[in-house]
């Protein structure tokens, strides 16, 4: 079967293909992953502080909607679409915690675990339905979308839980940072030394790079005041989204992210 051939390839009665919808989980994957969370970050708030808020949350949903819709009706994984639904994905995540806050009055002291708690509920069905959380085994439409619920609440979380200790907690976003990246290596630290299991370190890891990523995007993009660099959430988005396309025109061109077939 040629390449183009089996790109279109169907899936069989049990309405799974052999093709990953996801890509595989190297270093190039934590660092656009990172990025796109920063990105999500000063996106959302450029668009709420230049265009009305409402007009700009349904702008990240509109967004989200077809980026989703792209990505499950792809037939595989393709670098260009699953990263459009990440990016897209930690934009309305971000506006999702941040309506919450500004919008309903919630604080991050409550909505992170409210945030939590969603996640929680979407792992247990996800895993009670399918028997599994790994993200290998993303090879049928039912699995994806645990997949991408489950990505979502991650990043509002991520959000909410970074928000709350830069403000919150008045830590400021330079030292949320610090500590969120103190954090994200605790769970490589126990899968590589003390055998914790890949499922809860990926997911572990995951939801910290929002966080992360966030933080220093933030610390970046406010002013002089709140402790920021000053440098603008316009700039600073537009020098992800630079940063964003070079890898993942990278990953496209060499493939290197793309899981084997399998039978």
């Amino acid at each position: 079967m040629t390449e183009t051939a089996a790109l279109y390839a169907p899936a069989d009665r049990t309405g799974r293909s052999p093709y990953s919808k996801v890509p595989q989980v190297a270093a190039i994957f934590w660092v656009v992953k990172i990025l796109t969370t920063g990105m999500g970050e000063t996106t959302s708030d450029f668009l709420a502080h230049n265009i009305d808020p409402p007009v700009a949350v349904l702008i990240g949903f509109a967004g989200l909607v077809a980026a989703l819709a792209l990505q499950l009706a792809a037939p595989r994984y393709n670098a260009w679409i699953y990263w459009l639904a990440v990016v897209m994905v930690s934009v309305f995540g971000t506006m999702a915690a941040d309506v919450l806050h500004v919008g309903l009055g919630v604080p991050y002291v409550v909505s992170t675990p409210f945030f939590a708690a969603a996640l929680a509920v979407i792992l247990w069905l996800w895993h009670r339905t399918e028997g599994t959380l790994a993200i290998h085994s993303i090879r049928s439409r039912r699995r994806e979308v645990f997949y991408w619920a489950t990505v979502l609440a991650t990043f509002a979380l991520g959000t909410a839980a970074g928000d709350m200790t830069a403000t919150s907690l008045h830590l400021g976003y330079l030292d949320s940072g610090v500590l969120f990246a103190a954090l994200i290596v605790l769970p490589a630290l126990a899968y590589w030394q003390f055998g914790l299991p890949e499922v809860p370190a990926f997911w572990t890891a995951y939801i910290l790079t929002r966080p992360l990523g966030a933080s220093f995007a933030d610390w970046m993009g406010v002013n002089h005041e709140r402790g920021g660099l000053d440098w603008g959430t316009g700039p600073v988005s537009l020098g992800l989204f630079v940063l964003i396309l070079l890898f993942v025109g990278y990953l496209a061109r060499t493939r290197a992210d793309v899981e084997p077939e399998r039978p």
